[in-house]
């Protein structure tokens, strides 16, 4: 294998950490499902089983705030033929209503994969999570979404996100 080879493989597996996040973000489970095997396996700490399992149970968690966003680091990838394993560095911001108000909670960590190639494409067989820190504080979010004057364009979750089109239109152009 050569090394244009290697960095394509190691760019495939990133690009998977990356959309796993986006998935998460926009509650599309369906997202969350194509970056895993079918056999592969998650370990989050509170959740520990099959990735279909984490997939039914992280999309209620999700729905319980009001927005959520998953911030990717440095992704480091080792390569060996067809399997790799990589240490992804995540920040990941929770904006939850709570009794008392909403809150900003800030998780950092990262995320230790095991990815294989099968019929071609690389995607995770076991993800576990290792968190380094965390935060909560009173948020802060001033920005009036409802405002019809307001002409900026806010993320959502759900393909009404404009990110959906936004992909979709290069992909549809090829």
């Amino acid at each position: 294998m050569n090394r244009f080879e290697i960095a394509a493989d190691k760019l495939e597996c990133a690009e998977v950490v990356g959309r796993l996040a986006r998935g998460i973000d926009r509650c599309d489970a369906e997202i969350v499902r194509e970056c895993f095997h079918p056999d592969a396996t998650d370990d989050h700490g509170l959740f520990k089983g099959s990735a279909e399992e984490f997939t039914e149970w992280v999309m209620p968690v999700l729905a319980t705030m009001k927005r959520t966003q998953h911030v990717i680091g440095q992704c480091l990838v080792e390569v060996s033929g067809d399997r790799a394993a990589s240490e992804s560095y995540f920040v990941a911001q929770h904006h939850i209503d709570t009794a008392d108000g909403e809150i900003l909670m800030i998780a950092a960590g990262r995320y230790l994969d095991r990815f294989e190639r099968r019929a071609g494409a690389w995607k995770i067989s076991h993800r576990h999570a290792v968190y380094d820190w965390n935060s909560t504080v009173p948020a802060t979010d001033g920005w009036d979404r409802d405002d019809p004057d307001n002409p900026s364009a806010y993320g959502v979750r759900g393909t009404e996100d404009a990110s959906y089109a936004h992909l979709a239109s290069v992909r549809d152009a090829r």
